[in-house]
């Protein structure tokens, strides 16, 4: 009884000392490895300096100031980002990533910092007027996001207080594209040259057609509303909550509204 009671101790040693690995890590370094992307305007992404900009970054760049510690990034493709089993190559990551019941399983979800409504967006010149008018078309979405789940119908978003998705749409042909700006770039060939329609976030939409993408978004209808989160290692749950409650700070003091607001031109960081 007592070697087992030993036993049982040092385990929960172990798992206690696991569970402060990565806060341990970053805060006696004094330095933070974030995971993000670099061609995903405006959320994050190269500018003409280099440096990496955008709204990811101001985030990541005020959680590191909150925890007292430098910040530097990563890029690696979506699949690894959002796959888990970093060991160690990330602390945190801050790519505006959707909490699936898929994602659920490999990595920890440390809080939701704002919103992103998909919109459907179209040619300047296209006559669809509502989602209906896209049916039997080709559509345009970025693989391994929720916009490619929702035109497979396949969506789980894990967050609580969540409407269920409506599918409205019946595509006659899907195309995927393997970063978030490739579809806008065969949609502004022309109305049904290549595409007839994308599915992607309204950030991402409205910030091509800002700089000159001949597009236009089918107003009045949103494909679905998704929650984005911060992510972290799955089984470090000191890291994850003190992440969250900096995130929770941040959106209680006004930060991540003026972070949206800069980037966005609106708030979406509302419950």
């Amino acid at each position: 009884m007592i070697h087992l009671a030993a036993a049982a101790a040092a385990v929960a040693l172990s798992v206690q000392a696991h569970a402060g690995e990565t806060l341990d890590r970053v805060m006696g370094k004094k330095a933070m490895v974030v995971a993000t992307n670099s061609g995903w305007p405006p959320q994050s992404y190269l500018d003409d300096n280099n440096e990496m900009v955008g709204f990811d970054i101001d985030v990541s760049r005020e959680i590191a100031k909150r925890l007292g510690v430098e910040v530097s990034f990563e890029t690696p493709d979506w699949q690894t980002l959002t796959g888990g089993h970093w060991q160690g190559r990330y602390d945190l990551g801050v790519g505006s990533v959707t909490p699936t019941k898929a994602r659920a399983q490999v990595i920890d979800f440390a809080g939701i910092y704002y919103y992103s409504p998909y919109v459907f967006v179209v040619h300047k010149d296209s006559q669809a007027k509502g989602v209906a008018d896209l049916n039997g078309k080709v559509i345009g979405v970025e693989t391994g996001t929720t916009s490619e789940d929702y035109i497979r119908r396949q969506l789980q978003i894990d967050a609580p207080g969540l409407p269920p998705v409506e599918y409205k749409l019946e595509p006659g042909e899907v195309r995927t594209f393997a970063d978030s700006m490739l579809p806008f770039d065969d949609l502004r060939l022309g109305d049904g040259m290549r595409l007839d329609a994308v599915i992607a976030p309204e950030q991402t939409a409205l910030n091509a057609i800002k700089n000159g993408y001949p597009l236009k978004v089918i107003e009045g209808e949103y494909a679905f509303r998704e929650p984005l989160v911060v992510i972290a290692e799955k089984g470090d749950a000191e890291w994850t909550a003190k992440i969250g409650e900096l995130i929770a700070a941040m959106k209680a003091d006004g930060t991540l509204s003026k972070l949206t607001t800069k980037w966005y031109g609106k708030d979406y960081s509302a419950d």
